[in-house]
């Protein structure tokens, strides 16, 4: 026989003889009648083609290759308890790794969640993916993550949202601007602005274009740029105005000024995303558990809008 066919049934019980040095009281311990506990030694032998065990005086005697087999044995069990835990660890949420994807703006929000988590769980990996709308979709088309952070969710049958943090948007402008100084301003009057915008299909992007469609406004000149922080820089440098999440504009930076409109609040949601038709790896459960009970202690409680328990983790 192939020592690789040997069951652990068959080293379970041998362990047992050589720690009791006795058949009977490995069968009482085992639930096993003694000649059943004899057959699985003299099987045993007979794969590994060597005596383990003799009767000398009505006594058990371990052979060397018993010897050896024995701390094999205890090797192998161990490891097993190793694994055991291990898997004791990863059901917990102690282990694992829960990849996330987040849009560009929500990297202002959710290292706030994730440093403390890490903290809690050094154990857990947390690989980011940080993209605009259009890449984070792509890759929940594709399933290569474990939760997703937009701040417009995909309505597909297999998406499952949760709010988590309001999105509060702001008009900025340069400190130096002649609305600078000005304590209200319309919408229809700040159109007429040159206006520093992110790509279409963003959710900031998409929320503006709905107000102003819905006011039958349009603006007369737009500029697209890449990111949030290329759009602060630009407002600060006087190219235009900018429409930000309040949550990325850095406290105490003189640069830009944050406009008063008046007939005007515009606020979108970040939402954690999860996909229902794939595995959601024990660590991302942790994770969120984590964040349904953290939120107000790491984010801004005014913004915090706590919908966690919809994704049903339990």
């Amino acid at each position: 026989m192939d020592l690789r066919h040997i069951s652990f049934r068959l080293l379970e019980v041998f362990m047992s003889v050589v720690k009791t040095g006795s058949i009977s009281e490995t069968a009482r311990a085992l639930h096993l009648t003694q000649p059943t506990v004899s057959l699985q030694i003299k099987r045993l032998q007979e794969a590994v083609a060597e005596p383990l065990i003799l009767m000398q005086q009505q006594k058990l005697t371990v052979t060397e290759a018993g010897l050896e087999l024995f701390k094999t044995c205890q090797q192998i069990f161990g490891q097993f308890d190793d694994y055991k835990d291990f898997l004791a660890e990863l059901r917990g949420g102690e282990r694992g790794r829960c990849k996330i994807a987040m849009v560009n703006t929500a990297q202002y929000i959710l290292p706030k969640l994730l440093g403390p988590y890490s903290n809690l769980h050094p154990h857990v990996e947390l690989p980011l993916e940080i993209g605009n709308r259009a890449e984070v979709l792509g890759r929940f088309d594709r399933g290569e993550d474990d939760i997703y952070v937009f701040s417009h969710p995909p309505s597909l049958e297999h998406a499952k949202a949760a709010r988590f943090l309001q999105n509060p948007l702001e008009f900025i402008v340069p400190s130096t601007h002649s609305l600078a100084a000005a304590s209200e301003i319309t919408l229809a009057e700040l159109t007429s602005y040159r206006f520093l915008l992110r790509e279409p299909g963003s959710a900031t992007r998409m929320l503006f274009e709905s107000e102003l469609q819905g006011r039958g406004l349009v603006l007369s000149n737009s500029v697209q740029m890449a990111s949030n922080e290329a759009i602060r820089v630009a407002v600060s440098s006087g190219m235009g105005v900018g429409v930000l999440s309040r949550h990325v504009l850095p406290k105490g930076d003189e640069s830009f000024k944050v406009l008063s409109v008046k007939d005007t609040q515009l606020a979108s949601h970040w939402y954690f995303v999860i996909r229902t038709d794939r595995h959601l790896s024990h660590a991302a459960r942790s994770f969120l558990q984590f964040a349904e009970h953290n939120l107000t202690r790491y984010l801004d409680a005014r913004w915090v809008c706590n919908e966690l328990g919809q994704l049903d983790l339990n």
